[in-house]
């Protein structure tokens, strides 16, 4: 019981409605189960006509087995396996199972191959769910128990041909065996579906994952980090292959006037309308990010400085010329805006303090401008 998946999990990290969405999950997997006990309860009892066993043999079988499963499930219903990872509890479910049909090869041994049959299909169902440590330990107990009882007891394991009724049951016995055998290939399929599913779910998951890391949260474009990766990936490719490209830093004018007047939830209004109005304008291969603030960074691959120029100064009369009344009345809203040319040998810092240099100049020249360095 000291195998990983039976280690302690901590069941107050997992919400009401999974565990009882785990506890309908087991659901099925007891009843399957007791309803094979019951198959093999009326097979022996179909011996026990034929006078091959006794009634005995059916009735103790039918008290180990679907005693065992409705403990299990009785268990499972007040949560008990909650406490283990593996909430299945495979491991014990299986060596139980193989116990029983160990104990009823030792009491009927006149029809012991059928429930060695019963054995390869625990281990094929159990073995979906378990490691190869835990297959492993579970195959070994299994082969300790059949070489004890074959090599170690004189017992006639037999299964009985001798009358047409012995060979009708034998074939019954083969048929709801592999019958049980195809029902855990089906199961298997849909638990690989499952996985699959679970597999695309967490791959989504993790993709909005990674575009939410990416992304300031207030304005929904990309964040410092990201839009500076941005950076240096565009200087390298300009620089690499001689393409041309412009950097701009934007500040809004006056930001924190904006919020002493007016308020931060305007202020965080102004930056979102900012965003989306700067996005709406640009062309698809232009990145922007919130650099900081009510500043922000513009890259604008395969421009020239003029021709960046041009684009950040229509950015600028489209942002000034909004009407943000639907905002707050008497809320006017400009930006200045420094750029810089990617030289041959600049660093993200040179292209950047250029551009920084170029706004500072902007704001000393009155705002509400685009000064290139």
């Amino acid at each position: 019981m000291t195998d990983a998946a039976l280690q302690l999990t901590a069941p107050n990290q997992i919400a009401a409605k999974d565990l009882a969405k785990r506890a309908r999950q087991r659901r099925p997997a007891y009843i399957g189960q007791g309803i094979s006990y019951l198959v093999d309860t009326a097979i022996l009892l179909l011996y026990a006509a034929a006078g091959t066993t006794s009634t005995r043999v059916a009735i103790v079988y039918a008290m180990a087995g679907v005693g065992w499963t409705s403990l299990a499930l009785a268990l499972s219903e007040l949560r008990f396996p909650e406490r283990f990872r593996d909430h299945y509890l495979t491991v014990p479910q299986s060596l139980a199972s193989i116990t029983i049909q160990l104990a009823a090869i030792d009491l009927a041994p006149e029809v012991g191959f059928y429930f060695v049959c019963i054995l390869f299909i625990i281990l094929g169902v159990a073995a979906l769910r378990m490691s190869a440590r835990q297959t492993g330990m579970v195959w070994t107990f299994a082969a300790v128990g059949l070489t004890f009882l074959f090599v170690c007891t004189d017992l006639p394991i037999a299964m009985p041909m001798e009358s047409m009724a012995d060979r009708q049951l034998a074939l019954l016995c083969f048929v709801t065996a592999l019958g049980r055998c195809a029902f855990t290939g089906l199961y298997g399929a849909s638990f690989r579906e499952m996985l699959y599913k679970r597999g695309k779910e967490l791959k989504e998951a993790h993709a909005r994952i990674e575009e939410l890391a990416q992304v300031d949260e207030l304005t929904g474009l990309l964040n410092r980090r990201y839009i500076m990766k941005v950076l240096n990936e565009e200087l390298a490719r300009a620089q690499r292959n001689g393409a041309l490209c412009s950097v701009v830093i934007i500040d809004l004018d006056h930001f924190k006037r904006i919020n002493d007047r007016f308020g931060h939830p305007i202020g965080d209004e102004v930056l979102r309308t900012f965003a989306i109005s700067v996005t709406a304008n640009l062309r698809g291969v232009d990145r922007v990010g919130r650099y900081g603030g009510e500043e922000f960074l513009l890259i604008l691959p395969d421009a020239s400085r003029d021709q960046a120029v041009q684009v950040v100064d229509r950015l600028r009369d489209i942002l000034a010329n909004l009407n943000w009344d639907a905002i707050a009345d008497g809320l006017n809203v400009t930006m200045s805006a420094g750029l810089s040319q990617i030289r041959p040998d600049d660093t993200s810092d040179d292209i950047l303090s250029r551009s920084d240099k170029a706004l500072y100049r902007a704001k000393d020249a009155g705002r509400n401008r685009v000064v290139a360095g």
